[in-house]
């Protein structure tokens, strides 16, 4: 029986990303195991879960006992494929394949270079020399936006670089919220009939930027609210700016929620994002049919360039985000059309047509197989 092993920093990123492909692997018949670290999360479409305590510090010696952990691992069972996600877990993941006798095809997926003009030089030039001493064991390395395949493909940064449409959005998530949700929700966090809900969804760090929406926000009418889901090292420093400016009744933060009845309450989504790979919050809320206002940063302009679905604005420019929202909040009959035409865009980017793409990109690894009868998985 083959065997692959999904390896990622975190368990959440395996839950919420690619327990579909996990699945899809072990209707194959497939030995299906993970290895990631942080919070421990149940992974039922894994025959196997093996912990792997990966630091955020590249750095950081702990990774590279990791490695160590890793190389064992793939020496003991042998696998056929292994598939690397997230920046740190895929670099040290490859660094464990180094010299291995009867080697696994090495497929990466890069979910956003973190490194690119709107990034430090320094962390730019760490993360791209790990990128070059991973090139030779990468077999395959999938990317999600323009930028990013370009870098990839000029670079040399593995044998093979092929440009995937995302890893899927999963749209059962997301049913449609009737009036009478929204206007429930709406009313828990004080958001009047005649008011406009603007919509960011992301972890609070660095990189998502949340202090460029909040700043924007102090621009724009009284009749504006912002309501910014999620959790992360810098929420109290976000809650601490929008009292410092006089915003707390405006800004809502209600910590880590079901987004589908948010998108529905909504009236309009934002992103002030540093760096994208294809961002998940943004096609969620295409598919929801809002309008967008975001950051023009790859992913971002991958999304919203050509589609028609919303306007982009200068990273970090607050002045000119709050502009671009002003456009919009003038114009009804634009929101409506960029809704429209933003869940007509989206519908490329759904796992029903992004799975199949993904595993036939596997498949130029190696066979895969056909699916395994009921009761053999």
């Amino acid at each position: 029986m083959s065997k692959v092993l999904f390896t990622a920093s975190t368990y959440s990123h395996i839950v919420h990303f690619h327990r579909p492909y996990l699945a899809a692997f072990r209707q194959l018949g497939w030995t299906v195991e993970v290895a990631c670290g942080g919070t421990p999360m149940e992974i039922p479409e894994a025959h196997r879960v093996v912990y792997i305590p990966f630091e955020k510090e590249m750095l950081s010696l702990r990774n590279g006992a990791a490695c160590r952990q890793l190389r064992r691992l793939m020496k003991e069972e042998g696998y056929d494929l292994v598939s690397c996600h997230t920046a740190l877990a895929a670099f040290f993941t490859r660094m464990a394949v180094w010299g291995l006798k009867n080697r696994p095809k090495v497929a990466c997926t890069v979910h956003g270079y973190l490194f690119g003009e709107e990034n430090s030089a320094a962390k730019g030039l760490l993360l791209k020399g790990a990128e070059r001493m991973a090139a030779p064991v990468t077999d395959l390395l999938m990317t999600m936006n323009r930028w990013d395949t370009q870098y990839a493909a000029t670079h040399r940064v593995a044998a093979r670089v092929a440009e995937v449409p995302g890893i899927g959005l999963d749209t059962g998530r997301l049913a449609p919220v009737n009036g009478q949700v929204r206007d429930a929700l709406r009313a828990e966090w004080g958001v009047g009939a005649d008011e406009v809900l603007l919509l960011y969804a992301a972890e609070f760090s660095g990189r998502k930027s949340q202090q460029v929406l909040i700043r924007a926000l102090a621009r724009l009418p009284e009749r504006v609210k912002l309501a910014l889901p999620g959790q992360g090292a810098l929420r109290e420093d976000c809650m601490a700016l929008a009292k410092e400016l006089g915003l707390e009744d405006r800004v809502l933060f209600p910590g880590q929620v079901q987004m589908a009845p948010w998108y529905g309450a909504a009236d309009l989504a934002v992103s002030a994002s540093r760096s994208e790979g294809l961002p998940f919050n943004i096609m969620e809320a295409m598919y929801c049919g809002l309008p967008v206002v975001a950051s023009r940063v790859k992913g971002h302009t991958d999304l919203l360039e050509g589609s028609g679905a919303g306007l982009l604005y200068p990273y970090g420019d607050w002045a000119a985000c709050a502009g671009r929202i002003q456009d919009l909040l003038l114009d009804p009959e634009l929101r409506e059309q960029m809704g429209q035409r933003g869940r007509q865009a989206v519908q490329t980017y759904t796992l029903d047509r992004v799975l199949p793409a993904i595993m036939a990109q596997y498949e130029t690894l190696m066979p895969l197989g056909q699916p395994a009868s009921a009761g053999t998985v």
